[in-house]
């Protein structure tokens, strides 16, 4: 017997489609008086309100985008969506882990599609 949750789904989200999902939860919880946000829930509102950049359509059309791009993975497309990078050295630090390392024309072909965006 194991005291650990089976992961059912699994799902990646851009800052901005989660400022959407808990834009809904925020106005559902103000209409009823008897249930107040608990910290969590208001710490993660702020962090959306305060990070999330583009909506959520622009940041899911910048996703696609970044997917039909060589080296970039679903992973990182979604990071790179959520950070708006503005130049090499950041593109980098989202790639800093991986196996390989990204020559200046794929570094600037990702820059050239976040900028449409940005």
């Amino acid at each position: 017997m194991t005291i650990f949750k089976e992961k059912l789904s699994e799902e990646y989200l851009t800052v901005s489609q989660a400022k959407e999902l808990l834009s809904a939860v925020e106005a559902d919880r103000a209409t009823d008086e008897d249930r107040e946000m608990r910290y969590e829930l208001a710490r993660a509102v702020d962090h959306v309100n305060r990070f999330a950049f583009l909506d959520a359509d622009d940041s899911l059309e910048l996703v696609e985008e970044l997917l039909e791009l060589e080296k970039v993975d679903e992973a990182q497309a979604y990071k790179l969506a959520d950070l708006l990078p503005r130049d090499r050295t950041e593109v980098r630090a989202v790639y800093a882990q991986e196996r390989y390392a990204l020559d200046g024309d794929e570094l600037d072909e990702i820059l050239n599609v976040v900028a449409k965006y940005a």
